[in-house]
C-alpha cells in the first residue's frame, strides 16, 4: 500500500516489482545514485541520471510523464522527487526502500547512463 511523505507518493518493493513486470512505457523509473553505486547493482533495464545532474536535465524532461525515482535508501530519491515536483512535475514518486530493500533481480556494470533526457522517451 502506497503512502505519501512530504506530498510525494512512496512506492513499496512489491508495487515496484509489479510495475517492472508490466514493462509499460510509464512510469519511467530512474536511478539517481552515483555511477559507482549503479555499477555495483541496479534494477534491470533502469537508466541512471545521478542526482546532481537532474537540475540540468529537468528542463528537457517531459513533465506530463510519470516517474519513479530510486536510490540506495530512498532519501536521495525523495529529495530529487521533491525537487522535480517543485519544477512542475506532477506525477513523480519515490521508491521508499531504495536498493537496500530491493530483493529482486539486479544487473551489474554501467548499462544505461543517460546523457540526454530524450533517451528516456524512446
Amino acid at each position: 500500500m502506497s503512502r505519501s511523505e512530504e506530498g510525494i507518493v512512496q512506492i513499496p518493493t512489491d508495487e515496484l516489482k509489479t510495475i517492472l513486470i508490466n514493462d509499460a512505457d510509464e512510469p519511467i523509473i530512474i536511478d539517481v545514485r552515483e555511477v559507482n553505486e549503479y555499477e555495483e547493482g541496479h534494477l534491470p533495464g533502469i537508466p541512471l541520471i545521478p542526482m546532481n545532474l537532474i537540475p540540468s536535465m529537468a528542463e528537457k524532461m517531459d513533465k506530463s510523464k510519470s516517474y519513479i525515482l530510486v536510490c540506495r535508501s530512498g532519501r536521495r530519491s525523495q529529495n530529487t522527487a521533491l525537487y522535480l515536483h517543485e519544477q512542475g512535475f506532477e506525477n513523480v514518486r519515490n521508491y521508499e526502500g531504495g536498493m537496500l530493500d530491493w530483493d529482486g533481480e539486479q544487473e551489474f556494470g554501467q548499462q544505461w547512463v543517460v546523457k540526454d533526457p530524450m533517451e528516456l522517451y524512446r
